[in-house]
């Protein structure tokens, strides 16, 4: 996997000076594995079969194996965050991972929607993306003890990130390379879910035909052509409408990480920020 969480954790933690690492890397560890826990739950309940390029472990061992170890798994975080001895950090998780299952119910109260909006997508995605970059980033401030305005400044470099990284994702299951996105196109259109590319589509495309054929693959999902859908996206805008739209969430990332002073681990910060919206404008 991309394992970004954790890296933003690390990063983050090193950028304030903070030296320890046994501490560090355990709380990055934690934050990694509340999400491989949501990963598994996830496939479950959206029938994935292959997630990274590989099977998922739902469509190996079933789903009551994937449901119980991703129960070990997230259970496994809480005690790894109580081994910080921090009141605060348990508090920022307990509030972020409620907030991802937010995100998820959210999400799935929006299937076959075709009046959402981008402000309900943009809901979605914060809390059952960004939410937890924004706490890998909480959580290096929380352990290095620096100030509530330095702390902040880390979230939110983060959450834009996050943001940014979840549009890039939507918009690659349409238009990226199957071997590289690790999954098959138009999953999340087989899934019933209304990313922005086709929010784009619904409000701004001026082809009623084919606006009415985006419309129709939303409420009838599992007999949508996919191709098709694809083809319609390619030759609008919505691609470039989602690179702006992640682009301006990655600048206001590097904002928040600009008053850090100059070092190595902030270079692979904006490093990271930038290689991101790089994925999609390769397309």
């Amino acid at each position: 996997g991309k394992r970004v969480r954790p890296i933003l954790t690390i990063l983050c933690g090193k950028l304030v000076g903070y030296s320890n690492g046994i501490l560090l890397h355990k709380m990055a560890a934690m934050i990694e594995y509340i999400h491989t826990a949501t990963l598994l739950h996830d496939d479950v309940v959206d029938g994935s079969g292959m997630r990274r390029g590989r099977q998922t472990a739902n469509k190996l061992f079933g789903n009551a194996a994937s449901v119980l170890v991703g129960d070990f798994i997230y259970t496994r975080s809480f005690q790894m965050m109580i081994e910080s001895n921090s009141l605060e950090i348990l508090k920022v998780m307990a509030n972020s991972t409620n907030k991802i299952s937010e995100g998820e119910v959210l999400q799935l109260l929006n299937i076959g929607r075709i009046d959402i909006t981008e402000e309900d997508y943009f809901n979605v995605i914060y809390s059952k993306t960004a939410v937890l970059f924004e706490a890998a980033a909480f959580v290096a401030g929380i352990v290095a003890d620096i100030t509530e305005d330095k702390i902040k400044n880390l979230a939110n470099f983060s959450k834009h990130l996050g943001i940014a990284f979840q549009i890039i994702d939507d918009t690659l299951d349409y238009v990226g390379q199957v071997e590289l996105i690790g999954k098959n196109l138009g999953d999340d259109l087989k899934e019933g879910k209304v990313t922005l590319p086709l929010i784009y589509l619904l409000n701004h495309h001026q082809d009623i035909n084919e606006v009415n054929i985006i419309k129709m693959a939303i409420s009838n999902p599992q007999n949508a052509n996919i191709q098709q859908i694809i083809d319609i996206i390619l030759k609008s805008n919505a691609v470039n409408y989602c690179a702006r739209i992640a682009k301006e969430h990655i600048d206001k990332a590097l904002i928040n990480i600009h008053p850090f002073p100059n070092s190595p681990y902030k270079d692979a910060l904006i490093n990271l920020a930038e290689q991101s919206i790089k994925r999609c404008q390769t397309v």
